[in-house]
Formats: C-alpha cells, structure tokens, sequence
C-alpha cells in the first residue's frame, strides 16, 4: 500500500539513547532513533502505542524485540505476525537489511502507519502485507523461512496460525514473559497438531528484565540456529541464561 503523502515523526533525537542501543544498532543507530521518533509521536497519537510507554520505548519496546536476531538465518524470509506498530519486524529489518522481511498485519491504520515508516526508513527489502495469518497460508503456504510474534497471542492460539505460513525446515520465533511456562504447557496439544518438535527456550536479559525467545520448529534436523543460546548477543544489554524446558518449572 503506496501513500502519496508521508507525515514526518518531529525529532526527539536530543532523548537519551541508552549505551546497549548505540552497541546494538551500530551503525544503524539514527534509523533506530527516527523510528522510536515515529512510535513516540504517529504512534501514539494513532493508539498504537500507549502513552506511557514512550520513556521506556528502547528497553521495553526496541531492545526487547532486537533479542531475536541472533537466532535470524542466514539468508531467506522473515514474517512478522500481527506486525502491529512494527514490533519486532522493523527493528529486525534495521538489524538485517540483507533479509526480506514482511510485515503482516490485517488492520488499516496499522498498515497506514507501517507503510509510512518503512517508506520513511528506507528498507526496501521490508513488505508491508494487509492480511489474517489464515488468509495469507491459503495464498502463500509455507511461503516464510521465520515467522516471528510478540505481544500477538498465547501460544496455543499462535501456533495455528504460524505453522501453515513456515516453509520446510522453518520455524517460529516467540517473545514471551513470565507468563512463558503456562503457555508452553497449554500449547502442547497444538503443537503437536502442527508437527512441531518441543520448544527450545531461550532467556535474555534486556535492561534488567527477562525475556523469553521460544522457538519451534517442525524440524529439527534442519535447525542450524538451536544451539544459539550460548551466543551472546551484542555484550552491551543482553544475558543469556539457562532456559526452562517445555512444561517445566522456573518459567516467567
């Protein structure tokens, strides 16, 4: 979706910008700073961002999404699903312009918005997807190499529509909290409907807080990326720590 008119976030670049984010970002930096101007500004004036979340946009927002990158493949399609303000899809485009990413997201002003950014950003490897996960596996079955969600669903809900949009040898990439352990227990008859192995779950401490990147594959053999968890992302911000086992205890 083209528009012939872009609004321009107003700059908050004088915002301190935290040490991890200068670290993370590199080189990318000033387009990591104009797109939280947009989520801090047209995103929050068009509801997609609560208001009191613009002081804690790096952390909470950002940072938190720039955790999955490391279990990002080498080459191929990356989906964000239920995009919604461009979290994490955007912030994964900044870190891997190399791979194409789709933004899929059914609601109108969610997708005004993003294709505002993306047009703003210049990503031009970046799609913006008007479209319900069922609706896009009819079209497009097993059409991405990673499908990644935060804050869209539970688990069990979000295994339905991922599974019919991952191709061969793909998986599903999930950032979730404290709530991680439940939603691992109460997906397990969906997950095995979908054919995917047991989750791989990786916690990652960003700005004092843990977080956790779930994967899922249907699988495994064709997974390079399991064994990521020892990596570590990006020193400045980022800790990785013993992961809770699907079903298990010490979940957050």
């Amino acid at each position: 979706m083209k528009h012939s008119s872009q609004r321009q976030p107003p700059s908050t670049s004088g915002d301190s910008v935290p040490a991890a984010a200068r670290t993370v970002f590199g080189a990318t930096l000033p387009l990591a700073e104009r797109y939280r101007d947009w989520l801090a500004t047209a995103g929050v004036e068009r509801g997609l961002v609560g208001p009191r979340e613009t002081d804690r946009l790096w952390e909470r927002h950002l940072l938190n999404s720039a955790v999955l990158e490391p279990w990002l493949p080498a080459q191929g399609t990356v989906l964000d699903l239920g995009s919604g303000a461009g979290l994490p899809g955007i912030v994964l485009a900044l870190l891997r312009p190399d791979l194409n990413v789709i933004l899929l997201e059914p609601m109108l002003r969610r997708v005004t918005f993003l294709d505002e950014v993306v047009a703003d950003l210049g990503l031009p490897r970046t799609t913006v997807v008007r479209a319900r996960a069922e609706d896009l596996a009819g079209q497009r079955p097993r059409s991405a190499d990673v499908v990644v969600a935060r804050a869209v669903a539970p688990l069990a809900r979000l295994i339905g529509w991922a599974a019919p949009l991952i191709a061969p040898g793909g998986f599903l990439l999930a950032l979730k909290g404290e709530t991680v352990t439940q939603e691992l227990t109460e997906a397990h008859a969906a997950r095995c409907a979908a054919g995917m192995a047991p989750a791989d779950v990786h916690p990652v401490t960003v700005g004092g807080t843990v977080t956790h990147v779930v994967q899922l594959t249907g699988d495994r053999t064709n997974v390079t990326n399991t064994d990521k968890s020892n990596k570590s992302m990006h020193s400045a911000g980022h800790r990785h720590h013993s992961p809770p086992h699907e079903g298990g205890t010490g979940g957050r």
